[in-house]
């Protein structure tokens, strides 16, 4: 984490700062007055875990339930309740002085801490999840306490302005993602601050790098007057956070484009649709509750010839698909998914979204791509 500048003015907080700075603050004094009280002091915690998650078809989310845990100060505790205080102290001053750091480098940041020093970083990521669980039952996720993932969000073009600020000059920006020639705007680890400038109909979330650019370098975009967003796999907090906050600000439906098998199903798509269960406590902030599943779906390969274009479920295929039918909350109660899922598995194959190129490379744009938008009240919830 570097040092303020001197000669570098911090713009004014923001309201989310001042609330970030203001949670940390309570726990301190809460700390305070407890060990002036005689007492031995007590943070609470939200309890990470499935036990503690549920699914609300109505609020759109993989949810925290109201289970706390207390940590406290103890013998065996001394050193991870110091590093909480540290962490979250370290968090304060980020936000202060409009700083920021990567998960590794809050790791790092702890060498100089003695004996409460962090010897792995699966330490200071357990405690910063403590931390952001804690922050978001203010409304606050991680992005706001300053600590910011190692990984940047995917790729965007199309019908959207995003509207930036430099972080030096404090000058206004605009990027026209219409306008980047062969390439693509690239979503930043925290878009907080964005803001958005659009006439699209909607938001083309795709799975795989290839198909994204395949897409972007025919002006798909143009054509359908929509904005395309790679994920390039499951997709980032930052990725998530960009679709979410396009969708919410700009009012627009979000359509998911991805490979026909359960990992597809199951990890991509549920962890933008809903989140996760490990990570309820921010689901809120990250999943896309708008968004819907535009294929490739089971009932895809037969609709469109690819039955001889398709490979084998495997052993680790139909597990996901068993335990997404018995184990998770939104498709267990998503009869449209069961019907799905369970078409895959009687199928036993599974299809990429390169599959389509069987017919063409450009049959995706061309055939399949007008036609099931021509028919969004087909798509999955």
């Amino acid at each position: 984490m570097a040092d303020d500048p001197k000669n570098q003015d911090t713009p004014a907080p923001t309201e989310l700062d001042v609330r970030a700075m203001a949670v940390i603050d309570a726990v301190a004094e809460a700390v305070r007055a407890s060990i002036g009280r005689g007492e031995l002091p007590s943070i609470e915690l939200p309890v990470r875990g499935l036990e503690n998650v549920s699914y609300d078809a109505a609020e759109g989310y993989l949810e925290l339930g109201d289970a706390i845990k207390l940590r406290t100060l103890t013998v065996n505790t001394v050193r991870s309740f110091a590093q909480t205080l540290r962490l979250m102290a370290a968090s304060r001053e980020m936000v202060q002085h409009d700083d920021f750091a990567t998960k590794r480098e809050a790791y790092y940041i702890s060498k100089n801490w003695g004996d409460c020093r962090f010897d792995e970083q699966a330490e200071s990521d357990a405690i910063m999840d403590d931390i952001e669980a804690l922050a978001s039952l203010h409304g606050l996720s991680r992005e706001q306490l300053r600590f910011y993932p190692e990984s940047h969000g995917g790729s965007v073009a199309g019908q959207l302005v995003v509207l930036d600020t430099d972080p030096v000059s404090g000058t206004h920006l605009e990027i026209d993602c219409a306008n980047l020639g062969s390439g693509a705007y690239s979503i930043p680890r925290s878009v907080e601050r964005l803001q958005f400038r659009t006439n699209a109909a909607f938001v083309l979330a795709i799975e795989t790098g290839g198909m994204f650019q395949r897409l972007n370098n025919h002006r798909f975009w143009k054509n359908a007057n929509c904005i395309l967003v790679e994920m390039g796999g499951v997709p980032t907090r930052a990725t998530r956070r960009f679709i979410r906050r396009l969708s919410d600000n700009c009012n627009l439906p979000v359509y998911c484009f991805v490979d026909c098998d359960p990992y597809g199903f199951a990890n991509i798509y549920r962890t933008l649709k809903v989140g996760s269960g490990n990570a309820a406590h921010i689901n809120r902030f990250f999943c896309v509750p708008r968004a819907q599943y535009l294929g490739v779906t089971p009932k895809d390969i037969t609709e469109f010839g690819l039955e001889d274009a398709t490979h084998p479920l495997s052993k680790t295929d139909i597990k996901r698909a068993q335990d997404a039918l018995k184990n998770d909350p939104f498709f267990a109660s998503t009869p449209a998914w069961i019907a799905a899922i369970e078409q895959l598995l009687n199928m036993g194959v599974r299809a990429e979204q390169q599959a389509l190129a069987k017919w063409g490379l450009n049959y995706v744009i061309d055939e399949y791509l007008p036609r099931k938008l021509a028919h969004k009240e087909s798509f999955l919830p």
